[in-house]
């Protein structure tokens, strides 16, 4: 039997091990993973692939994934799609943690679609794209 190929998911991280397994947690459910292992290139993909949902590291070299989901949410093009932002850290740190950068970027972070802990539960993870993509 063969499945309906679900929607393109882009994952953005720059950790081998967490782009394979959640490559394979979304192709198992059906989805299409697109990855990236960088923010120039993860930026390129979510433009060229559109993307039903991106699925970014917050905490990859030079702020990268901070300043890729601001790029991704002053984009016309890119800022409805929703980002599931991931992080070994808790969401309250790191909002805390980013808010040296002043109340500007923390405010913006703050509107954060999901923010998942690493590494994900494959259920509640599933759960959450499936959610977000309009596939429940």
């Amino acid at each position: 039997m063969h499945r309906r190929q679900k929607a393109k998911i882009l994952v953005v991280d720059d950790e081998p091990d967490t782009i394979i397994f959640l490559s394979n947690l979304l192709h198992s459910d059906g989805f299409k993973p697109i990855t990236a292992d960088n923010k120039k290139d993860g930026l390129q993909k979510a433009v060229e692939e559109k993307p039903a949902v991106i699925i970014l590291n917050v905490m990859m070299p030079g702020e990268a994934g901070v300043t890729m989901y601001r790029n991704l949410k002053r984009s016309a093009q890119l800022k409805s799609v929703p980002v599931i932002m991931l992080s070994t850290i808790d969401k309250k740190t790191f909002l805390k943690c980013h808010n040296i950068y002043g109340q500007y970027i923390c405010e913006e972070m703050a509107t954060m679609d999901r923010f998942i802990e690493k590494p994900p539960e494959a259920d509640d993870f599933l759960l959450t794209v499936r959610e977000l993509s309009g596939y429940r």
